[in-house]
């Protein structure tokens, strides 16, 4: 049995409202074991056989199907979450969590940092590390004027969750296993 974070894209904000116990419930419906959900981003934690292919596509057609909205989901298992943590590139900033983020990234994108000069966004920062965009911003995300560019012209597209929301999730996963 394998541990998985679904994290899914732009819920509960701009009029895309899933209550948590729908997404539970949808899980369930899935087959998933252990379900739980974790704070009203989209995101939630359960245990399957089958790969994170399929679970991410499962879980996406049957919220689209019983809510009709249409957010991608991005898998990542309790291991790999590990990984996230112990990777973080901004370590020494994260004594303030929510200034610290992942951009957790979909399987089919190809970042293109170095299209861009980084350094006209300080004191922001952004680090690629695999299918992982970790984030500095140390005047946050509501004020970063890195954020919607490195969305849209770095090709850098996925799900973002700040470093407190990241490690409760690696928490809540490794509890699961």
């Amino acid at each position: 049995m394998t541990v998985y974070v679904a994290l899914l894209r732009g819920i509960n904000v701009g009029g895309r409202t899933l209550k948590m116990d729908v997404l539970r419930s949808v899980a369930e419906d899935c087959g998933f074991g252990s379900v739980r959900t974790y704070i009203q981003s989209g995101n939630v934690i359960f245990t399957s056989r089958s790969g994170a292919a399929k679970v991410g596509a499962q879980l996406h057609d049957a919220i689209l199907g019983m809510t009709g909205i249409d957010s991608r989901v991005v898998i990542r298992t309790a291991a790999q979450l590990d990984t996230v943590v112990a990777g973080n590139p901004f370590g020494d900033r994260v004594n303030d969590p929510t200034k610290v983020s992942v951009g957790f990234l979909y399987d089919d994108t190809v970042p293109t940092v170095e299209a861009v000069d980084t350094a006209e966004y300080s004191p922001d920062e952004v680090v690629v590390v695999g299918e992982h965009a970790y984030l500095s911003t140390p005047n946050g995300m509501g004020k970063s004027k890195l954020v919607d560019p490195m969305m849209k012209r770095l090709g850098i597209t996925g799900t973002v969750r700040n470093w407190r929301t990241t490690v409760t999730l690696r928490d809540l996963a490794s509890a699961t296993g």
